[in-house]
């Protein structure tokens, strides 16, 4: 059985991951900042504490035996990052350390490197019907979707000419139980019941992937031989408008929606105002990845439906008591 390393094994996706990885029966090293002292226990699970990861860490004793890395840790994108010289430390984090990390992995014999990178290689927006595909030319707009297109750079040439095979996954957002940030922001206004002026944005459709599909996908690109030296896209395979996705939370909280049918114009003209245009585009643009060539390659398809997702999001939502 496989022996895997996972990076950022604390954070939303690193959690889900584990989790599916122990039920398979894989053993794994879990690579997080600090050891929580409420961590899974389990006898296929053992933990290394690295602190932040750097671009001089030393890997050492835990590559030893490690058939495949999983590389989920990074500097995330924080939309009012506004620090002088953010790209440098978006560089420092997403950059330096990853390769640092695939160098050691390669001497050490591990036999693939798979690496969480981000939909933002390809750009932040589509034209409504013409979906990002991994074969497109990349098109970052911001640093971290410039760290994370520099990252695969430099870890398709580390992996040339060696015996090391890489796989790079690019999302969109994700959601799923303990999904934080706006998406749970959008879920505590809609348990509240409160009027979002955004009934009128049917038009846009935007790529979401749950949590439950990206680490179907991930136990995939552990084995399969075809993935080797892949780029794959992935969602869940059915796109939302705006107004759309909060009605399928609101359903999913078991909630009656109160959007109101403003027209987009207002909503761009407000959200630009109060946020800037970045935020409007967020809100009525579209974000649409093709994931055929993905299922394809892999024979693999999203094994929950967006209603399932939404659900048990929600689900977990509820349980853990929501704040209202």
């Amino acid at each position: 059985m496989n022996k895997i390393l996972v990076t950022g094994a604390n954070g939303f996706v690193g959690l889900g991951l584990i989790s599916r990885l122990l039920s398979e029966g894989f053993q794994v090293l879990s690579v997080v900042r600090s050891r929580d002292p409420n961590a899974i226990r389990n006898p296929n699970l053992s933990y290394a504490s690295m602190g932040n990861l750097s671009s001089q860490q030393e890997w050492g004793e835990c590559l030893i035996g490690i058939d495949t890395v999983i590389h989920l840790a990074a500097r995330a994108h924080i939309l009012t990052d506004s620090a002088i010289n953010s790209i440098d430390q978006y560089r420092i984090d997403n950059v330096t350390s990853t390769l640092n990390l695939a160098i050691q992995a390669r001497r050490s014999g591990v036999r693939r490197f798979i690496y969480m990178s981000s939909i933002k290689v390809n750009g932040d927006f589509t034209e409504l019907g013409i979906p990002f595909t991994a074969k497109d030319a990349p098109n970052p707009q911001d640093p971290y979707g410039v760290s994370k297109c520099e990252a695969e750079l430099a870890l398709k040439d580390v992996v040339k000419n060696s015996e090391m095979e890489l796989v790079i996954i690019r999302p969109p957002l994700v959601y799923g139980p303990g999904v934080k940030a706006n998406f749970l922001a959008l879920m505590v206004c809609l348990l509240r019941r409160y009027p979002l002026p955004l009934g009128g944005i049917t038009k846009n459709r935007r790529s979401f992937v749950f949590l439950g599909n990206l680490v179907d996908l991930l136990i995939v690109c552990i084995g399969s031989p075809v993935a080797a030296n892949q780029t794959f896209l992935v969602s869940d395979g059915q796109d939302l408008s705006t107004s759309e996705l909060l009605r399928g939370i609101g359903a999913a909280l078991d909630r009656h929606t109160f959007l109101i049918p403003f027209p987009e114009a207002w909503v761009r003209f407000f959200a630009s105002y109060i946020g800037g245009p970045g935020v409007a585009r967020r809100l009525c643009d579209s974000l649409q990845l093709d994931i055929e060539p993905t299922k394809r390659l892999l024979n693999w398809t999203p094994p929950f439906t967006v209603e399932e997702g939404l659900r048990l999001t929600a689900l977990s939502f509820l349980q853990k008591g929501a704040n209202v």
